[in-house]
């Protein structure tokens, strides 16, 4: 099954702040480790929504609206896309970023993961 794990932006990645170098080698070093043994499929990181934008579709219409965006708990900073044999297993791989960021950035970070089950395609017709 793949799975998404979306780590949730902070004050300081909204601000355009990079993480830190020390967060960067131990995250780099995770995914190098998880591609290796095949459960990191893929991984990146996002800019601050003030460099983003939303389009919205209501009533037939669509509008776009600039960011930044006010609700900065509900933003992704960043993204791995996972492959786990269930969500428990993915669930375990998240534990694993999130206890990096907290043995990388100390006991004050505060932030969040959430991992959501990716719907398979469905199979080609031959």
């Amino acid at each position: 099954m793949r799975f998404m794990m979306m780590i949730k932006a902070t004050k300081e990645s909204e601000a355009g702040q990079p993480p830190s170098p020390e967060l960067m080698a131990a995250v780099g070093e995770l995914t190098r480790e998880g591609m290796k043994s095949g459960t990191v499929i893929s991984t990146g990181g996002l800019g601050p929504s003030s460099q983003g934008a939303r389009i919205r579709a209501s009533g037939g219409t669509l509008r776009v609206t600039d960011g930044p965006f006010a609700e900065a708990k509900e933003l992704i900073a960043g993204f791995a896309i996972i492959e786990a044999p269930d969500k428990a297993a993915a669930i375990e791989q998240g534990r694993k970023m999130m206890d990096l960021h907290v043995k990388t950035l100390g006991p004050s970070y505060e932030g969040e993961c959430e991992i959501r089950t990716l719907f398979e395609p469905p199979p080609c017709a031959d």
